[in-house]
């Protein structure tokens, strides 16, 4: 088995054990990203439309370092702290990814980590 650690210092940095992102086996695998915009440490201002571009954003950033597109994501997970932010996560998630869409799941948790509105992973694939 390959495994090869992805870090890219345009999105945040991993505040645990855990990498950005494992490339293994012709696959990407994208940690759970939060809408931290990584020139200044902190949540993008706004709601989740505004959290849910700049969470996109990060993992654009991820896949561009691993030389991976959004054209290349084949899963995606998205959580929620309100499933009333559904539609408009919806809105924002379309204009990042184009048909055919990858496969997907969205649910609403009690939480996330420091109050974020949203967060996603992803996996791609070559």
């Amino acid at each position: 088995m390959s495994k090869r650690v992805i870090s890219t210092q345009r999105a945040p940095k991993a505040v645990g054990p855990y990498s950005q992102a494992i490339e293994s086996n012709g696959f990407l695998y994208v940690s759970g990203q939060l809408p931290v915009d990584a020139t200044t440490g902190e949540f993008v201002p706004g709601g989740v439309k505004e959290q849910a571009q700049q969470v996109l954003k990060n993992i654009g950033y991820i896949l561009s370092e691993a030389g991976y597109s959004f054209d290349n994501v084949v899963k995606s997970t998205v959580y929620l702290t309100d499933m009333k932010d559904f539609t408009t996560m919806n809105e924002v998630y379309a204009t990042f990814y184009n048909e055919p869409y990858p496969a997907r799941v969205a649910f609403a948790v009690v939480a996330l980590p420091k109050g974020a509105l949203i967060e996603i992973d992803v996996v791609a694939a070559k």
